[in-house]
């Protein structure tokens, strides 16, 4: 009785099949990710979308860089390689269209949105550190200000209106002037407005800007920019645009 007993509780552990020493490993199902074709498709319909010329723009540039190729081919007595060479290069002119394009739909989308500008900063190429939170922001409003630092120096992108996102930008120089004061401090607004620029061409702009610190400078001016802290009340991972004063903290005291 008691054999039977211990022969009909047996564990799920016991049950399994056991795997040989030299047996392979059971393989783990891999998410697919999408191809490179299906990815280029979905960027392609994406733009169309905000911009109807771009298909015409983009087999403009084959057709005219495949006439070039053709004639030089031409003028060699070689039309074949001319015509294989032009296609490859169309085929680049056109993918170089759509990915302009394409940022600049990308732009379009997120404009007027909070954290538009954080966006676009994070388009920089090497040698910028980017802030991903905002330094400084309003939760009311929800004008912020983001944060770069490059070999220019340390620019400050603001977020809203001229003058409602004013005391924000100057609180921040002040703070920065008073722990950085032999360092170039730069303020771009985005916007529309006069004096602003857009968001498609902040990280121009700032690619632009005279190189004043070397990159031993820029290490060093992050480092003691982060030694400081954040002024933002706010733990990481919370989204600043959801932060609301404690209305009971305030009564009770």
């Amino acid at each position: 009785m008691a054999n039977s007993s211990d022969s009909s509780t047996s564990t799920p552990a016991a049950d399994a099949p056991k795997r040989g020493l030299f047996s392979r490993k059971p393989k783990v199902a891999k998410v697919k990710k999408p191809s490179r074709l299906k990815q280029i498709g979905e960027v392609f319909q994406m733009t169309r979308r905000h911009d109807p010329m771009v298909p015409w723009l983009m087999l403009l540039a084959f057709l005219g860089v495949v006439a070039v190729s053709l004639l030089v081919g031409f003028l060699l007595e070689n039309w074949i390689t001319g015509l294989i060479i032009g296609i490859a290069l169309g085929v680049l002119a056109a993918t170089l269209i759509l990915s302009r394009r394409a940022e600049r739909a990308a732009f379009a989308q997120i404009e007027n949105q909070p954290g538009a500008s954080g966006a676009a900063l994070g388009t920089l190429k090497r040698g910028w550190i980017v802030e991903e939170q905002p330094v400084a922001v309003n939760p009311r409003t929800q004008d912020a200000v983001f944060r770069a630092i490059g070999r220019p120096g340390v620019v400050l992108v603001s977020e809203g209106p001229t003058a409602r996102v004013k005391p924000l930008v100057d609180a921040e120089r002040k703070r920065l002037a008073r722990i950085l004061p032999n360092v170039t401090i730069h303020v771009i607004e985005t916007g529309r407005g006069e004096g602003q620029v857009p968001i498609s061409q902040v990280a121009k702009k700032m690619n632009k800007l005279k190189n004043e610190l070397t990159k031993i400078e820029v290490n060093a001016v992050s480092k003691r920019i982060s030694s400081l802290g954040s002024r933002l009340p706010i733990p990481k991972g919370i989204d600043p645009y959801k932060a609301r004063p404690d209305r009971k903290a305030s009564r009770g005291r």
